[in-house]
């Protein structure tokens, strides 16, 4: 798993060992961040399902100014932390499940990156408790990978799906009011 561009372009980053663990491949990776190139520069970025940081530390190597990692694994969280080291940044990192997390932050996000494990049915769960919460900056994106079809949920609409083999990938935006 390596930064595919930007300042930490070529950097390896720590992976886990085993196979419980399903890490966004560079293939998905780098199409999800060209279609996300134009949101980076100066971008507030969350990675709720963090495991290794690559989404948030990819994000950071192409212009973001600050990343916010979340996981509820401590291994991930050890992992994590070896690659904010292995690029020289500093980030809040918190360990808490997905809700306590989303109810803990507060300010906007430009990006956020919803990546839990396929087993996991809880986009739309996730994208209310953000809308709720405010935590999306307008014009802003909930980007969420799984393995199954969505449909947006209320004050959602899809900006985008995207299809790699079994992954999807669905770019989300707050639908605007009175729509």
């Amino acid at each position: 798993m390596r930064i595919i561009a930007g300042k930490y372009r070529g950097r390896v980053l720590k992976e886990f060992k085993g196979t419980d663990i399903r890490p966004t491949s560079d293939r998905v990776k780098e199409s999800v961040f060209q279609i996300l190139t134009p949101y980076f520069a100066g971008a507030r970025v969350l990675d709720l399902f963090a495991g290794s940081g690559a989404l948030g530390i990819e994000s950071l190597s192409r212009g973001a100014d600050e990343a916010v990692f979340n996981d509820l694994s401590k291994d991930s969280l050890l992992v994590l932390q070896a690659n904010l080291k292995k690029v020289g940044e500093r980030a809040k990192v918190y360990n808490l499940d997905y809700q306590s997390c989303l109810k803990a932050l507060s300010g906007k996000f430009r990006l956020i990156f919803l990546d839990p494990p396929y087993r996991m049915d809880i986009a739309e769960e996730c994208l209310a408790l953000i809308r709720e919460r405010g935590l999306l900056e307008e014009g802003g994106l909930a980007v969420y990978e799984c393995e199954k079809e969505l449909t947006a949920p209320d004050g959602w609409e899809t900006a985008d799906m995207r299809s790699y083999g079994r992954t999807k990938v669905y770019f989300f935006k707050e639908q605007e009011e009175g729509v």
